[in-house]
């Protein structure tokens, strides 16, 4: 998956924003001002192809466990993100995509009812 193609996927999401919080170095990918999904441009021109995810708890062992190319969540709470290797990693880009919806959709579920109800009036 190319940095375009993350980038793309993410701002499809319905409410989603970029925004750079941490500085012109990291992207980040939010829906209703919450983080869903992040990378470092620095990292991609060094050939690190990697984004932090959030994910639930319980799945974050059992992925970790079973790709090599998912790590806890670089400078993120580790029981909550990881950070998944976007190439040479072994991972489909069916499953990366899915690990996006999953982060998206952990984020809109925390949202509060009156956020939920803005999302979807969008």
């Amino acid at each position: 998956m190319t940095i375009d193609t993350l980038r793309s996927y993410c701002l499809n999401k319905k409410g989603a924003t970029e925004d750079n919080p941490f500085g012109e170095d990291t992207i980040v990918f939010k829906v209703m001002g919450k983080m869903f999904a992040l990378t470092s441009l620095d990292k991609w021109e060094a050939g690190d192809h990697s984004v932090n995810l959030k994910c639930d708890p319980e799945r974050t062992e059992e992925l970790r466990a079973s790709y090599d190319s998912i790590q806890p969540g670089y400078h993120m709470n580790k029981r909550h993100w990881n950070t998944v290797q976007l190439d040479g990693g072994g991972l489909s880009d069916e499953l990366i995509r899915e690990l996006i919806d999953v982060s998206y959709g952990l984020v809109v579920k925390g949202l509060t009812k009156k956020q939920r109800e803005n999302l979807e009036s969008l």
